[in-house]
C-alpha cells in the first residue's frame, strides 16, 4: 500500500533507543567499577547488578520483550504490503510510547505513570497484529 520505506523508520528510532540504553548501561556499569561498588569479574556471569545499573539494565530487557513483537508485525507488514499510512502512525506512538516509559523507567520510575504508556504501545502493537490479520482476511 506505501511505496516508501516508512514503516522502517519506526524501527530504526526504536534501535536508537536500545543503542543508547546498551551505552548508558557500559556507563553506569563502568563508573560502579570505578567506584568501588562493584568489581569488573561479577559482569563475566552477571548474576548481580550493581545497583547503579540495575533500573538501567531492567529498562534495557523492556526492550527485547513487547518489541519483539512490533519489530515481528512492522516487518511482515512492508513485505506483504499490508503496511499504511495508519499502521506506520500506529507504530511511531509506539515508539514513542517506548521512549517516554524509558524516560520515566530511568527517572521516578514512578509505576503510576508507566504503566499507561506501557498501555499505549501495548495496544498500538495489538491494532498493527490486528490490521494485519484483517488484511490477510480480506486479500
Amino acid at each position: 500500500m506505501l511505496s516508501t520505506d516508512a514503516m522502517l523508520w519506526p524501527m530504526i528510532a526504536h534501535a536508537a533507543l536500545v543503542f543508547f540504553l546498551y551505552w548508558l548501561l557500559s556507563r553506569k556499569r563502568y563508573m560502579a567499577v570505578k567506584s568501588g561498588s562493584a568489581a569488573a569479574g561479577q559482569f563475566r556471569e552477571n548474576r548481580e547488578e550493581p545497583r547503579e545499573s540495575l533500573i538501567v539494565h531492567n529498562n534495557l530487557k523492556n526492550q527485547f520483550e513487547l518489541p519483539i513483537l512490533f519489530y515481528a508485525v512492522c516487518l511482515v507488514l512492508y513485505v506483504s504490503t499490508a503496511d499504511n499510512w495508519g499502521t506506520v502512525a500506529l507504530a511511531w506512538i509506539f515508539v514513542l510510547s517506548r521512549y517516554a516509559h524509558s524516560y520515566v523507567h530511568l527517572t521516578s520510575n514512578r509505576l503510576r505513570y508507566r504503566r499507561p504508556i506501557f498501555m499505549v504501545g501495548f495496544f498500538a502493537v495489538m491494532a498493527m497484529w490486528g490490521w494485519l490479520a484483517a488484511w490477510l482476511v480480506l486479500n
